[in-house]
């Protein structure tokens, strides 16, 4: 079943929304799974803009259309079987308010697409990707394996490749612009043997510094980020440092 109600949540500030809580109680358990549902409506629409806004304009790859129809599939899967768990909590989407900062940043990146593989898929999904596997463990904490399941089966393992499809063409985007266009890029960047390493992560720190809000906040999965294709050096410099204990 499909489910096409998001203008029936009500948009609020980041700052006027309810405490979502550690899921050890039942009202707790479905803020959580209500904003993560709201998070995954976001991700279609990005996914398909993305598609529409630059694949056309900036001349990809057949296989840049490939990837993105896949990540819009599974956030589409993501988001019914969300609102679907809602229901068996007792509640339903669009029963409590969200906010749209997923959206604030597709509209800050909307006119270049380093910047939207940057801030969306290489930061967005990446904080995701540390932030999960807490989020399952207070499900099963709180008792609630089916929720803890369906987080750990299903959402975790393809968020990491949603996230490795951003770090991909940014790899690309960063080689093309030294290369002339061909199919061996693609090939090049899956592989690992792209030369200008450094330029490629000097080039993401200025991007993200250029269209993302503050710094990036740890603790970091870095096993996940690793599994996308991005290791510390990535991130790390991005970072809140940390005082010294």
């Amino acid at each position: 079943m499909a489910y096409f109600v998001v203008l029936q949540v009500k948009l609020v500030a980041p700052s006027l929304m309810p405490k979502l809580g550690k899921a050890g109680s039942l009202q707790s358990r479905v803020n959580i799974v209500h904003s993560l549902a709201h998070i995954e409506s976001w991700a279609i629409d990005l996914s398909w803009d993305i598609i529409a806004r630059f694949g056309k304009q900036e001349a990809m790859p057949r296989e840049f259309f490939t990837d993105f129809v896949k990540v819009a599939q599974d956030e589409g899967r993501h988001f019914t079987l969300l609102a679907a768990r809602l229901e068996e909590l007792g509640s339903y989407y669009g029963a409590l308010p969200a906010h749209d900062g997923l959206w604030d940043s597709a509209t800050a990146t909307s006119e270049d697409l380093l910047s939207r593989l940057a801030v969306e898929h290489c930061v967005h999904e990446a904080r995701g990707l540390d932030v999960l596997p807490t989020t399952i463990s207070r499900f099963r904490n709180g008792g609630d394996d089916t929720t803890a399941n369906l987080l750990e089966s299903v959402v975790y393992p393809e968020e990491i490749t949603h996230c490795a499809a951003g770090v991909k063409w940014f790899r690309y985007l960063c080689h093309r612009s030294r290369n002339p266009a061909s199919d061996q890029e693609i090939c090049a960047v899956e592989n690992g043997t792209t030369t200008g390493g450094d330029e490629v992560i000097s080039k993401f720190h200025a991007v993200v510094r250029t269209y993302f809000r503050g710094p990036l906040k740890p603790p970091f999965n870095e096993a996940a980020r690793k599994a996308a294709g991005f290791g510390p050096e990535w991130y790390e410099p991005l970072a809140v440092k940390v005082p010294n204990a």
